[in-house]
């Protein structure tokens, strides 16, 4: 019988996890679309029989539409949801909402730009620059998506969106 040889990764959100992957010479994915204070996993990297060098997986929350408008009201969706986590009253993925800033405080509301720094929300033209800017910030080698998004088809007309613009990335960096 065939012996299947998986490799680990360590998915963490927090520096523990950061410093263990680095540490043990593990590939890491971090989920930074909620967790964006603990990129210090290159720094910190010991090669190891497992990887010889680091490999960063990052996750961003994608929330791409036809325009930069209808991407923010899709991303209300996912706010009004931290939203309620920040209020210690978790629940179901709300709808989403055209006046966004009239819902929180001023510190729920730094707390929140805080937490989401790692969301690409915009038009096509607006997530591609965004992700850009990250693989420059962060050398990630591979990004994980999630979408936050209240409505089944927009949520899938992100992905296509956001799929699209991977593939122009990649194609100018052949």
């Amino acid at each position: 019988m065939p012996r299947l040889i998986l490799p680990l990764y360590l998915l963490d959100s927090s520096d523990f996890g950061a410093s263990l992957a680095a540490e043990l010479g593990l590939p890491f994915a971090f989920a930074s679309h909620f967790a964006p204070d603990y990129l210090l996993y290159r720094r910190e990297f010991k090669p190891s029989a497992a990887s010889q060098k680091p490999y960063v997986i990052i996750g961003i929350g994608l929330y791409a539409a036809e325009s930069d408008d209808e991407a923010r009201r899709l991303f209300s969706s996912a706010q009004l949801q931290g939203l309620s986590l920040i209020r210690g009253r978790p629940g179901k993925l709300p709808p989403p909402v055209d006046n966004i800033g009239e819902q929180w405080s001023r510190e729920e509301h730094a707390a929140l730009a805080q937490r989401t720094q790692f969301a690409a929300v915009g038009s096509p033209e607006t997530v591609r620059h965004r992700i850009e800017e990250w693989l420059e910030q962060t050398a990630a080698d591979e990004m994980i998506a999630v979408s936050q998004i209240y409505d089944h088809a927009a949520r899938l007309r992100s992905y296509e969106i956001g799929s699209r613009v991977f593939q122009q990335i990649n194609a100018t960096k052949r």
